[in-house]
């Protein structure tokens, strides 16, 4: 993934084309993860959560290109820690430049679009109860302030996590899971529970909504991961075939806990399985062989089962496991690559299993520590800031009312005509409703 690893040798059509694909992939995943979200929360909350995953594309993108790739793969301007600000707005880039074998401009668009899945992933810890202006103001600020960064640790031109401690994280375990993950505990704890909070039944509206999503996800992954080889060759077929792998032996591993431990294997443990292990290999699908990818799928389907359990006891409300999930997955991942690394993947580095000692084990830690650490400070004081200035959670009304009356004035599921639309949105009028319903 790092593209200063890579012979730049001219441009390649095979690399290109199949990066092109490969960013076309990781875009549907952000409208997979909306059906996804869309599925798993309550009716009212349904075009709410669609909708904070969309504005998600748009936010991150303009953010991307003003800054955010200058921050994240410009030349490193402190310790490892940050880049410059050379290609700010895109400046000096152009069709004839290169990163490795493909175009710069495209290399920044797939980069772009895992930054938007990120930002989108972390409104699952929220669901139900954050304001929409609050989200729009949280999204920009926090790419800034913490994907970009970690971005440019691990990926970026001399960042300190990949160059100076050595560790390794092929397609996003450290960048996009754990980060997502820590940001999205960080902003539950800020944000606080949702009303009915184990009190009330809060289950999944849709399940083959959910189900759909899931497939959506699985289906952008190979790209997500095959792409992040840049290029057309061994190492993104590996890859994809991990990502393959991993999301088999993780549904696996979550239904065999399902019917030990409840006595039914269910779909939504079937879509949650598929994604444990998916988040899993995101981190080690180039770094190991496919027998790691089967163990590491599994031990995630098995570990994130019981992890979704923890906001219960802990008495942390992250409404759609994205840390029972994302966190705890990456953090697997990450970790078992100090096991299962293989130089036939890494090019040098090995596991511990493969005769290379607990150093890159030892390393895989360190960077999951700082990565988490620093994530979960700085987006708890986003949250803290937003919440002083211009409050983070929709009021009592709002919540119980649902989203989607109060902010979107829609409704996921408007049987009932015109008369129940009107009922159902207080404010509007029925010539305004019939306005909308007739519009083009």
């Amino acid at each position: 993934m790092t593209p200063v690893t890579l012979a730049s040798a001219g441009l390649d059509t095979g690399d290109t084309a199949w990066l092109l694909a490969a960013t076309a992939l990781v875009l549907l995943m952000t409208p997979g993860l909306a059906l996804f979200y869309g599925g798993m929360v309550r009716t009212k909350s349904v075009l709410n959560m669609l909708m904070m995953s969309f504005v998600s594309i748009a936010l991150v993108t303009v953010v991307w290109l003003v800054a955010g790739y200058s921050l994240a793969f410009g030349d490193d301007t402190f310790a490892g820690l940050i880049g410059g600000l050379g290609h700010v707005g895109m400046v000096g880039i152009g069709p004839d430049d290169l990163t490795g074998s493909v175009p710069t401009l495209l290399f920044t668009t797939f980069q772009l679009t895992f930054a938007i899945l990120t930002a989108a992933l972390i409104s699952g810890a929220i669901a139900d109860r954050m304001k929409f202006a609050a989200w729009l103001v949280f999204v920009p600020v926090w790419t800034l302030l913490v994907y970009v960064p970690v971005a440019h640790w691990v990926w970026g031109p001399g960042g300190w996590i990949v160059d100076a401690l050595g560790a390794l994280d092929f397609a996003g375990g450290l960048v996009v899971e754990i980060t997502c993950g820590a940001s999205g505990l960080a902003l539950a704890l800020v944000i606080g529970p949702r009303i009915g909070f184990k009190k009330d039944a809060m289950r999944p509206h849709n399940l083959p909504m959910v189900m759909l999503g899931a497939g959506l996800l699985w289906f952008g992954w190979l790209g997500f991961n095959g792409g992040s080889a840049l290029g057309a060759n061994g190492l993104a077929a590996a890859s994809v075939l991990n990502t393959l792998v991993a999301g088999c032996t993780g549904l696996l591993g979550w239904l065999f806990v399902e019917q030990r431990r409840d006595g039914h294997p269910t779909t939504f443990g079937a879509a949650s399985g598929v994604v444990a292990g998916l988040v899993a290999i995101t981190p080690a699908c180039g770094t190991v062989g496919v027998l790691g990818a089967t163990v590491v799928g599994l031990v995630a389907g098995v570990v994130c089962s019981y992890a979704v359990a923890w906001k219960f006891r802990l008495d942390y409300d992250d409404s759609l496991d994205v840390v029972g999930v994302h966190f705890v997955g990456g953090v697997v991942g990450t970790l078992l690559i100090g096991l299962f690394a293989t130089s036939a993947m890494t090019g040098g580095a090995e596991g511990l299993l493969y005769g290379g000692g607990a150093g890159q084990l030892a390393r895989q830690a360190v960077a999951v520590l700082a990565v988490a650490a620093y994530t979960f400070l700085v987006t708890y004081g986003i949250g803290k800031v937003i919440d002083r200035t211009m409050g983070v959670r929709a009021s009592e009304e709002e919540e119980l009312t649902g989203l989607d009356q109060t902010v979107h004035a829609e409704s996921a599921y408007d049987h009932g005509g015109l008369g129940h639309a009107a009922a159902q949105a207080p404010g509007q009028s029925v010539l305004r409703l019939q306005d909308r319903s007739t519009a083009p």
